[in-house]
Formats: C-alpha cells, sequence, structure tokens
C-alpha cells in the first residue's frame, strides 16, 4: 500500500478542486482521532457522512467517478500516511458501472510523523464527488489534535477489517498482463489463475499511474481462469511504457474483493 508525502498531495489535489462550493452541505466529515501504536505511527480515520441516498467514490471510482483526493497541507508532526480503502460496493447507473460507498464510509490513515513522541494535528481537507442521479465535487476542512496516546476505536478497526483479501489469502496463482498496441495507448488483458468468487464478478484494473486512465474491463471466466480486457491511454495522448509491477488488479463480488499487486509478462 502505498504512503503519499504531503507535499504529493497537494500537487494532486490543486488541478481538481478549488475552495469549498455550495453543495459541501451535502456531505460531512469527522476526524476519528485512534490511537498511536508502538512503532509511533498513528491510526486516524476520517468518517464521511452523506444524505440518505447519496454516494461517494472508492479509489478507482470508473468512468465519471470522482476519486477521494486527501490534502494534509495544514497539518503538524505529519510526513504523510497510507491510506487503507474498505471493501467498495457496485452501483450500476446510466449504462455505466461505478464503484464506491453509500450513505457513509470510514477511511482509516496511517499517518507518518517527524516526532512520534509528540502529538500530531492532522488538518486539511478531503475532496470527494457525492453522487445521487448526478455527481457534484465536494470539498470538507478538517482540524484535529491527536494524542500521543490514543485508544483503539472500533469504527476504525471494522473499516481495517473490512480489507480486500491479499493474493495468498485468495490463493490467486499465477497472474499475466499481455499488452498489445492500440491507435492511442495500450490494451491490456490480465490472466488470474483464481477461483470464482461470486456468480457475478467485476474487475478493475488501474495502471499504477495517474495520468493513465483505464477502461471498464472486459470480463471473461473459464473455470479458475478469470480474464479483464482493457484500454489504458495517457492523459497527454503519447505513447507511454507500462510498469507490470505497478499494475495493480481488483476482483469485486458479494461485498468481497482480491487485492493483486503486478503481473507477468504473458
Amino acid at each position: 500500500m502505498r504512503k503519499t508525502t504531503l507535499i504529493s498531495l497537494a500537487l494532486a489535489a490543486l488541478p481538481v478542486f478549488g475552495a469549498a462550493g455550495p453543495f459541501d452541505d451535502l456531505a460531512s466529515v469527522e476526524i476519528l482521532p485512534g490511537w498511536r501504536n508502538a512503532g509511533g505511527e498513528h491510526m486516524a480515520g476520517l468518517r464521511i457522512t452523506m444524505d440518505e441516498g447519496w454516494k461517494t467514490y472508492w479509489r478507482a471510482p470508473g468512468d465519471g467517478g470522482i476519486p477521494p483526493q486527501f490534502s494534509l497541507t495544514g497539518s503538524e508532526n505529519i510526513t504523510g500516511f497510507t491510506p487503507h480503502w474498505p471493501v467498495p460496493e457496485l452501483f450500476y447507473q446510466n449504462d455505466m458501472y461505478s464503484v464506491g460507498y453509500e450513505n457513509s464510509v470510514i477511511f482509516p490513515l496511517r499517518l507518518y510523523s517527524v516526532d512520534p513522541e509528540a502529538p500530531m494535528r492532522i488538518s486539511g481537507q478531503i475532496h470527494i464527488g457525492v453522487c445521487e442521479e448526478i455527481c457534484i465535487p465536494v470539498t470538507l476542512d478538517f482540524d484535529e489534535l491527536l494524542p500521543v496516546g490514543g485508544e483503539r476505536d472500533a469504527a476504525i478497526t471494522a473499516a481495517l477489517i473490512n480489507r480486500p483479501l491479499t493474493a495468498d489469502e485468495a490463493n490467486v496463482g499465477a497472474v499475466i498482463c499481455q499488452i498489445d498496441p492500440i491507435s492511442d495507448g495500450l490494451q491490456v488483458t490480465t490472466v488470474i489463475d483464481v477461483p470464482p468468487m461470486a456468480a457475478k464478478e467485476f474487475v478493475v484494473v488501474e495502471a499504477g499511474d495517474d495520468h493513465v486512465w483505464v477502461s471498464e474491463a472486459d470480463i471473461a471466466r473459464d473455470g479458475n481462469r478469470l480474464s479483464a480486457t482493457v484500454d489504458m491511454v495517457h492523459h497527454s495522448g503519447e505513447a507511454f511504457a507500462l510498469d507490470r509491477s505497478a499494475v495493480r488488479i481488483t476482483v469485486l463480488g458479494d461485498n468481497q474483493a482480491i487485492d493483486i499487486q503486478g503481473c507477468a509478462a504473458g
């Protein structure tokens, strides 16, 4: 799971969102202060609560979605963090799938500090898309002093437990990426040796590069062989090299998920 620095967070967030807007009352954010572990890292949480029937998005939201972006540039004694993503739901609307959370979600954040013996101040914004019939970008501000100690929080712990299975836990065998050039990028077919997880499975493929758009996957299964084919196009429109070790594949179905990192040459 990738650790994000505060500098990269700020650069990622600025081009997409501005100041708080008129629709920001559709959702609210609450800091769950969490606890400091023996290694000096702090586990906190962001609880997002939306109006009934409204949704927000997962890390890879699907076409038309807005992935959450975190900006912690006002924080003190925090050098970076690793977000944890609970297993999301699948939604189908307007002939498109999206991936996210309905009504509420807790994003656990593992925070890293300069001085693990001193308090941390977590201060910044989370930028999300909030959707019912239409999707609206929302910016939510937060600011909280996190104690050196703290107590284990049941809500954060539940969100951490609600995680995808690893490849080993799901008995995943070989994972292959077959790559073919197309006119504006690459067509990538992932072939995964994995037992069926659900009657209806959905596969999300991420390129490991935020500048590369990835299409919805065309999925096929033959016994324990699951394949998913996507197109990848760089935002610049130029040719690019794909790092197979950075490719991330998530298999979703029946409120379960498998998180697979990297694939081999086909």
